[in-house]
């Protein structure tokens, strides 16, 4: 019994963040509003980082698409505000949005996108999420990312 709390314990734990040594990770975004992680950490050791981004529910992109973007968590809320004037065809974000880091275009079921970044964008001590800008999807889909020795 308790080597199966363990074993739950570890894959809970382990679905809850990702830790990304060889400077790439896998995140899954659901019909359910969801990515299968809250956590992503990159080593200060990768000069670029690379974020595949799947999609593993049924609906399309413009009833329930996602994309994965990266920025300081202070501009979380203006970036998905003027996003939605965008449109989908600009993937929920302003043209030129210098607050961006890095973003995945929208997909939908069955779909995947892949973004690669300078990993020299995130400083040290700085506060960075994650987070799906299509509209109303990133007050749950979101997470932390983390620069790690």
């Amino acid at each position: 019994m308790l080597r199966k709390l363990v074993v739950a314990s570890l894959l809970t734990l382990a679905s809850a963040q990702v830790f990304a040594a060889d400077c790439s990770v896998t995140v899954d975004s659901t019909d359910q509003m969801s990515f299968d992680t809250k956590e992503v950490k990159i080593s200060k050791s990768c000069k670029t980082f690379t974020v595949n981004l799947t999609h593993s529910g049924s609906l399309p992109k413009n009833v329930m698409g996602h994309n994965f973007v990266i920025a300081k968590t202070a501009d979380m809320a203006g970036i998905t505000g003027d996003g939605m004037g965008a449109g989908i065809d600009a993937n929920y974000l302003k043209a030129g949005d210098d607050r961006v880091i890095a973003h995945t275009k929208i997909i939908g079921a069955g779909e995947k996108d892949s973004v690669s970044f300078d990993v020299s964008k995130l400083k040290a001590g700085d506060d960075y999420s994650f987070f799906c800008s299509f509209p109303g999807h990133s007050s749950m889909m979101k997470g932390a990312v983390t620069l790690v020795d």
